[in-house]
């Protein structure tokens, strides 16, 4: 092999080693896709929230209960109902249809509220990282500010968020006035340089 082909050679080699060394120094999360725009609705429901569950007239039947790890909630008389997906107003249908076809009560009028939503975790460059409470309208931003703040490594632009939507969990990249739901793992990458 000749010098020229042997410098040609070896210039190749280094070009290909600096492309894949850039690869290697991009920025964490940057390959993940952008985080979907929520559909707007109801709050769903799901294990973990804490429901108050009024049925009216009927203390016996009234009071708070969660959502299992099934998504049901364990009713008196009624058994477990399905309620993992549904908004509040869908689940009162349900347990007033329920209360109905078996034959308890006539007509009811049952009412549904979250009395505390299940926590979101939050990981990576924060003061503390952690599981925290969800509160309605929250952003990432908010959740990184509960958690203490950014730590002096931390990237401050963006963040993952793993979310699971149903069928199986996806990781996201998300700005940070994006809103955050409960059950989401907010992970705040450290930055390379």
């Amino acid at each position: 092999m000749t010098r020229e082909a042997k410098i040609h050679r070896r210039g190749v080699i280094f070009g290909l080693l600096g492309l894949g060394g850039c690869a290697v120094l991009a920025p964490p999360g940057t390959h993940l896709p952008s985080l979907p725009r929520e559909a707007s609705g109801p709050y769903r429901l799901g294990a973990g929230d804490t429901l108050l569950i009024r049925v009216y007239d009927q203390p016996q039947l009234s009071g708070p209960f969660s959502v299992n790890d099934s998504g049901n909630v364990d009713l008196p008389l009624l058994g477990s109902i399905p309620a993992a997906g549904l908004g509040t107003g869908q689940l009162a249908s349900a347990v007033a249809r329920s209360l109905q076809d078996s034959h308890l009560i006539l007509h009811p009028s049952v009412a549904v509220e979250v009395v505390s939503y299940r926590p979101f975790y939050i990981l990576g460059e924060v003061s503390r990282p952690g599981q925290y409470s969800f509160r309605p309208d929250m952003t990432v931003l908010t959740a990184v500010s509960i958690a203490g703040g950014f730590t002096d490594r931390a990237v401050e632009s963006y963040v993952g968020v793993t979310r699971d939507n149903g069928s199986t969990p996806a990781e996201y990249r998300a700005p940070l006035f994006a809103l955050a739901q409960p059950g989401d793992v907010i992970t705040v990458f450290e930055r390379r340089f």
